[in-house]
């Protein structure tokens, strides 16, 4: 016997798997161990989301009301994987190319990276996919109510899935900020999901067959005796619920979200094109069986819906039942749970991000913190999708057939065809045509399906369905033009669709494409063919440092530290922030976009390069179509940028000769200074200390300065000594164990500081072990202790010390808050001839930072400074183990 309580507990045990296989999912990725988590069976698994609970539940039902109709949903997307090679391949190339995010991203970024077209497309998904989250709280409460006859009120049962689904979905989907917006745990989770419903759905149709009938034989000829057997083909109605599937397959938010943006390798389409369909052969193989034995043996009244579960309750096989209950609550979660995710990124991508760009003005990408604002809207959106689901069942009353709300999403999402296939396959398309598709097809879609979903008296009246607005018949919402008799979903196909098409051929016809759109037209188009991309900005008057502290706010700093790393030794100047040349702005674009959506990140780089628009020349090249003309012209800038950053080399290799001679020099002087400042004064008071008539006390005072001279003398002649030392490589480690946080106690205390610094730590970071030379790591910590107590110029100096954890590696920032070091200066000043320009302040030689270097080449690690952080900031990074970062 099953009861509430143990349902509830293996519910809630359920769950906890799927968080538990999420979170170790995410904590492999996070330490770089996700090659199999890459794998082609995982991604090939991660599109069963398509098989909601529509498929666990409503293809029985379906089944048993219209015949074989329900391969109608399993068909049109094997065709769609069959021929992979002619819409996925390009679908998913140019996902990559352009960093897509999600649908309305494409659509946007296609069509000149328009913010409209981004909200126009994103509420037509939100709105869509509303009856579907809906279907999926109807499916879990109508499990329970087979249970247990019906729990006193349904919709607080639905209320409960709701909050359940919306919170494991903002724990595992909005954690952070991929750049490809990749949610490995979610993936993972719904792999494991797939399992679960496929098994239970198999294990009901085996009983089915072999425990309920006699076998195969025995169930064929139950199906040939059953009203199955005498469903007659509409058609008409077959094909377009085919076409309608293969669209959705493409178009749906979730179905969009695991076909592209988590495709981690081209060729797992090929693996997909299958293996896919083999997996909706296994989920459909027992449908019909399990139809036809409910029908025979259940109650007239029963709903077949649910013939999956009350036909192993019926039999008292309550752990049968259980697993199909697990099945069909596995369809119902992950396809919330995508959907959710993909909604919410489009949500704030298309939506708030916009608003809060244009609120925050000139300042926008500052100030504030972009990903904070990103990852709340995220999580406010994937409540606000979820509690629309929740309304609509409430208010639609949840009696309508799974298969019936279904298919009112697929026609809702549908709507986006026409400007995905023109986008991709037809330069000629305009973002006015593509935005008259979407509006007419979004308005007749809702005004012949989906209000009149709602049922009569609720939106549209009785009077209104039957006789039109106003008595006008050819308007009426199920007949419209007068085109009576078809079936109302195929109807709203027809009409919804074909419009859509027709707008968006005359719109764009009608109207010219822009320089931006022309330029993305020709990347979608041709994506196969252009060995590189167009460039969509010119140089400009703008600063690095103003992209890189936008890039912080929204990739986060080691990401947009190693961006600009990279492209910086591209050009030819490590160690310097790169030149924000058109290919670099372009690259910039592409990562933001990873993040924010294409349209969003156009904005945010146009406020800070000044909205440079695209060249003629770029536009000429693109328009192109002659190979050899294209060709030729690659070449010649080929040679010209090559040439170019030969100058700049050049150019910075001789300014840095340059500074180093001019430093070698004032070392030289300032050594000089520093040994004959000492040398003079134990001269000096040591022919004082040979006057017999000196008193005790005096010749103790002036034995003490010559000690302390000495002291000084011989911490000079260290730090050379040992500088040496480190560069032949002729030191001797000590490696020994220890956490960071211990290091950094002895190191401050070693400091010796007064109390006009300030630091700031956090501990419960620092608990991270290290096999090192605690000794000479402590060295190099103290050296940058002591340069923030000298160099800081605050009011009230700071030092932050960071430690973050990353892999195998970690790191330790040291961040104070003064003006930082100027750019002219971050390169050189870990050389050996190297010193600011307040001697007077500073003091020493300056060799401090030319030991911290060769003490972390030494220990496998490295030094560097941070630029953009308001501040004097140096990174050190070492392994956790020497052994293993020298194998």
């Amino acid at each position: 016997m099953v009861t509430f309580n143990l349902l509830i507990a293996t519910s809630l045990a359920y769950v906890a798997l799927l968080f538990a296989v999420a979170f170790w999912a995410e904590r492999r990725a996070a330490r770089g161990k996700d090659g199999w988590l890459r794998s082609p069976w995982i991604y090939t698994l991660s599109l069963s989301v398509y098989c909601t609970a529509w498929t666990f539940y409503g293809a029985v039902g379906y089944a048993a009301r219209s015949g074989l109709e329900f391969l109608t949903i399993y068909l049109g997307p094997t065709g769609v994987l069959i021929g992979w090679w002619l819409i996925l391949r390009k679908l998913v190339r140019i996902g990559r190319a352009q960093r897509i995010t999600s649908v309305a991203d494409l659509i946007s970024s296609r069509f000149g990276k328009s913010t409209m077209l981004g909200v126009i497309v994103t509420l037509m998904a939100v709105v869509g996919t509303t009856p579907y989250i809906a279907l999926q709280l109807q499916s879990v409460t109508l499990s329970f109510e087979v249970f247990f006859g019906g729990p006193s009120n349904p919709e607080q049962m639905a209320a409960w899935v709701a909050v359940g689904l919306a919170i494991f979905t903002i724990l595992f989907g909005t954690r952070n900020l991929d750049a490809n917006e990749r949610h490995h745990g979610v993936v993972m989770a719904i792999a494991v999901e797939a399992v679960v419903k496929l098994a239970a759905l198999i294990a009901v149709g085996v009983f089915v067959v072999w425990y309920l009938a006699d076998g195969p034989r025995d169930i064929l000829a139950r199906i040939d005796a059953s009203p199955i057997a005498n469903w007659q083909v509409e058609q008409g109605r077959w094909i377009g619920l085919t076409f309608l599937s293969a669209a959705a397959f493409l178009c749906l938010p979730r179905m969009f979200q695991v076909l592209v943006v988590e495709n981690a390798d081209e060729r797992h389409l090929a693996t997909a094109s299958w293996a896919f369909p083999l997996y909706l052969l296994a989920m459909s193989l027992f449908v019909v069986p399990i139809a036809v034995m409910g029908l025979e043996l259940m109650p007239r009244t029963a709903n077949p819906d649910l013939f999956v579960l009350t036909l192993p309750l019926s039999e008292g096989k309550g752990g049968l039942a259980m697993l199909s209950f697990l099945g069909g609550f596995s369809s119902a979660t992950s396809m919330v749970i995508v959907a959710s995710i993909a909604l919410a990124t489009m949500v704030s991508n298309h939506i708030v991000m916009p608003i809060w760009l244009r609120a925050q003005g000139d300042q926008a990408t500052v100030s504030g913190d972009v990903r904070w604002v990103l990852i709340l809207s995220r999580r406010v959106t994937i409540g606000a999708i979820v509690v629309l689901g929740y309304l609509y069942y409430v208010v639609s009353g949840g009696g309508t057939a799974l298969a019936a709300i279904g298919l009112i999403s697929f026609v809702g999402v549908t709507q986006v065809l026409p400007a995905m296939l023109g986008g991709m396959f037809w330069r000629g398309a305009t973002r006015l045509g593509a935005a008259a598709g979407l509006i007419v097809g979004a308005a007749v879609w809702a005004y012949t399906l989906f209000l009149p979903s709602f049922g009569a008296g609720a939106v549209f009246s009785q009077a209104m369905l039957d006789q039109g607005p106003w008595g006008v018949e050819w308007l009426r919402p199920q007949a419209l033009f007068g085109v009576a008799g078809l079936d109302p979903v195929v109807h709203a196909v027809i009409w919804s669709v074909g419009l859509n098409a027709a707008a968006f051929v005359a719109g764009s016809l009608m109207s010219f494409p822009t320089p931006l759109e022309r330029l993305q037209g020709a990347q979608f188009v041709n994506v196969f063919d252009l060995s590189r991309e167009a460039q969509g900005w010119t140089s400009g008057q703008v600063e690095a440092e103003d992209l890189l502290i936008m890039a912080q706010r929204i990739l986060g700093a080691r990401e947009a530290q190693s961006l600009f790393q990279t492209a910086a030794e591209l050009q030819g100047k490590s160690g310097y922030l790169p030149d924000p040349t058109p290919e670099f702005l372009d690259k910039l674009e592409r990562e933001l976009a990873g993040s924010v959506g294409a349209a969003t990140a156009h904005a945010m780089v146009g406020q800070i390069v000044g909205r440079a628009a695209v060249s003629v020349q770029d536009l000429m090249a693109v328009a192109d179509e002659t190979a050899q003309m294209l060709e030729y012209s690659s070449q010649l800038k080929a040679q010209s940028d090559e040439l170019t950053r030969t100058a700049r080399q050049l150019r910075d290799a001789n300014d840095k000769l340059t500074s180093l001679s001019i430093q070698k020099d004032a070392f030289l002087s300032q050594i000089s200074h520093e040994l004959r400042t000492p040398m003079s004064s134990i001269r000096s008071f040591s022919d004082i200390l040979r006057d017999a008539s000196l008193s005790g006390e005096e010749r103790e005072k002036y034995a003490g300065i010559i000690y302390d001279e000495a002291i000084r003398l011989t911490r000079l002649l260290d730090d050379l000594l040992d500088l040496s030392v480190l560069e032949n490589g002729q030191v001797a480690l000590e490696v020994q164990t220890g956490s960071i946080g211990a290091v950094l106690d002895r190191s401050i205390s070693a400091s010796a500081l007064g109390n006009r610094l300030t630091i700031q730590r956090s501990r419960t970071r620092e608990d991270v072990v290290v096999e090192t030379d605690l000794g000479r790591l402590s060295q190099v910590f103290i050296n940058l202790i002591k340069n923030a107590e000298k160099y800081c110029r605050a009011d009230a100096p700071r030092l932050s010390i960071q430690v973050r954890p990353a892999g195998e590696w970690v790191h330790v920032d040291f961040i104070d808050n003064g003006k930082g070091i100027p750019p002219a200066q971050q390169a050189l000043i870990f050389e050996k001839f190297s010193r600011l320009s307040d001697h007077s302040r500073a003091g020493g030689a300056g060799l401090g930072l030319a030991i911290c270097r060769e003490i972390m080449t030494n220990l496998r690690g490295q030094i560097g400074y941070l630029p953009g952080q308001n501040g004097a900031a140096f990174r050190v990074s070492l392994p956790l183990r020497m052994a293993m970062a020298a194998e």
